[in-house]
């Protein structure tokens, strides 16, 4: 059973999210907040295991409640639901620790189904539109020493694994593309994952974008 805390200052959005996912056996609503500063607080009372999170919201926005959220000891995952898909959205909300991004107007199984995704981090984010934003954001890698300092110490195969990462696809395409078998690149996945010192995958691709590793437009 998989607890979600809904954040979202209407109601009758969160009311409708609500019957979407307590219609489903192993998803249960355990809150609802109305604003940023209310996610925080309720995330760290309620401990959900995701929280479905709205980006313009009075107070504290939901990016700013995702960063916080994210800082906490043991954080949930955030989905971020938004009507607004502006390229500077999906990167903010990816660097303050979001694990998706999707439009409001996804369908009621899409929106099911991207849950799923989310809590076993195997994809970077539901939609195929979010990597193009990503790419067409990103215009500048940040190239930091810290983060081509944590790249330069992954193998070439992790390379590899991190550069396809980045380009979305998922561990069974990676495996496709390096002959691999699956379970050799979860394992691959996980070293980067530990030697980038990063949560999850999307963590990983901010990594591999900002250290100059891959560079916006790259493609095959």
């Amino acid at each position: 059973m998989t607890r979600i805390l809904l954040a979202d200052d209407q109601a009758l959005v969160r009311g409708g999210f609500r019957m979407i996912l307590e219609a489903q056996p192993d998803l249960e609503v355990v809150g609802e907040a109305s604003d940023g500063r209310e996610a925080v607080a309720q995330s760290r009372e309620l401990m959900p295991e995701l929280v479905l999170m709205d980006i313009r919201m009075p107070g504290l926005d939901g990016i700013a409640a995702t960063r916080e959220i994210s800082a906490q000891p043991r954080p949930p995952k955030v989905l971020i639901l938004t009507t607004f898909d502006l390229d500077e959205y999906v990167y903010e909300a990816m660097r303050a620790g979001a694990s998706g991004f999707l439009l409001k107007d996804v369908s009621p199984g899409d929106l099911v189904r991207s849950i799923g995704v989310v809590m076993t981090g195997e994809a970077l984010l539901a939609p195929v539109i979010v990597r193009r934003l990503v790419e067409q954001f990103i215009n500048r890698p940040l190239q930091t020493t810290e983060r081509r300092g944590a790249v330069a110490e992954l193998t070439d195969r992790e390379v590899d694994v991190l550069t396809l990462l980045a380009r979305g696809l998922s561990n069974a395409e990676i495996a496709d593309h390096l002959y691999l078998s699956a379970a050799t690149v979860k394992t691959h996945v996980a070293r980067v994952l530990t030697k980038l010192e990063v949560r999850d995958r999307v963590q990983a691709v901010i990594a591999a974008y900002e250290s100059g590793l891959v560079l916006p437009g790259q493609n095959g």
